[in-house]
């Protein structure tokens, strides 16, 4: 009896099982329900993946405009390609050319194929932001350089009595290196800085005479000789163009006239690689008001 009871329980609970894993049967109407939602599932799928291809379409050709201004903005402002920086960060903006989106792509109509493509499209603008940025960056130290160098006339006499390099020494009657410019002007012509800066001398110094130095940052000074009068002191903060002293004769000089200087890193340059030509002259020439004195034949 035992075991027959354990037959028929068997029997049993295998009976129920199989009615318990039997599916549910739908009616026609039910599964025509959820045919037509899935079928608007899919439309409104596609018609969203297509739209997000048409994005990525255009965003690929604003990427394309972008790295063609960019490298037409670099050229304008001189940007040198071989550069390697730059050059590196071009190579990395630059957006592959793709006109269009179709089926034969595979897996670029599929949600993953977009998503991965946006996401290189997201790389390639911030590619195209640090350039720019690079280059913004490159242009305003450009800027910030050319300001610092010493462009402006220090006199508004344009007449050389001596220019830079070897020459016999109007004092000594020797053979001396001239390290700098002398502008025939008349005495109180007022002296101009030829660049920004800050004023580290303004005294006397000998053979230089009443001197004003002003240094432009990165070892690069001008230096202003042989002063009648200054008119700013160590420490200021000058501005090209502006009056920092007038023409004199002071310290080693036989006539009034501005000894002018620019030297880097403590070496003299020639100050006519920065400023406008000039015109040396055997003799002096002075466009000086009926008020001015006299230029003597002979500076230093």
């Amino acid at each position: 009896m035992a075991g027959a009871a354990m037959v028929v329980s068997a029997v049993a609970g295998a009976w129920v099982q199989s009615q318990l894993s039997v599916r549910p049967a739908l009616d026609p109407e039910q599964s025509r329900v959820i045919a037509e939602q899935a079928s608007r599932d899919s439309a409104y799928i596609r018609e969203n993946v297509s739209l997000l291809a048409a994005k990525v379409g255009d965003l690929q050709a604003k990427l394309i405009s972008m790295d063609g201004l960019s490298k037409r903005v670099a050229d304008v402002a001189g940007v040198s390609y071989t550069d390697p920086e730059i050059q590196a960060n071009m190579e990395q903006s630059t957006v592959p050319v793709m006109d269009y989106i179709t089926d034969e792509q595979g897996a670029a109509w599929s949600a993953q194929g977009l998503g991965q493509q946006l996401d290189s499209l997201s790389q390639q603008l911030s590619d195209q932001k640090d350039w720019f940025a690079m280059l913004d960056l490159v242009l305003t130290k450009r800027a910030g350089t050319e300001a610092r160098l010493p462009t402006f006339s220090p006199v508004n006499y344009p007449y050389l009595s001596s220019s830079f390099g070897w020459r016999r020494n109007p004092v000594t009657g020797r053979h001396a290196m001239h390290e700098g410019l002398d502008f025939a002007a008349p005495k109180g012509a007022p002296i101009y800085a030829a660049s920004g800066g800050v004023v580290t001398e303004a005294r006397y110094v000998p053979g230089y005479g009443k001197l004003v130095e002003i240094s432009h940052g990165n070892g690069l000074v001008t230096r202003y000789a042989h002063a009648s009068s200054i008119s700013v002191k160590q420490g200021d903060v000058v501005e090209k163009g502006q009056a920092i002293a007038r023409v004199g004769s002071t310290g080693r000089s036989t006539g009034s006239h501005l000894h002018f200087e620019v030297r880097m890193a403590g070496h003299a340059l020639d100050p006519t690689l920065f400023l406008a030509k000039q015109q040396a002259t055997d003799q002096l020439v002075a466009h000086a008001s009926a008020g001015d004195e006299a230029i003597g034949p002979q500076v230093r």
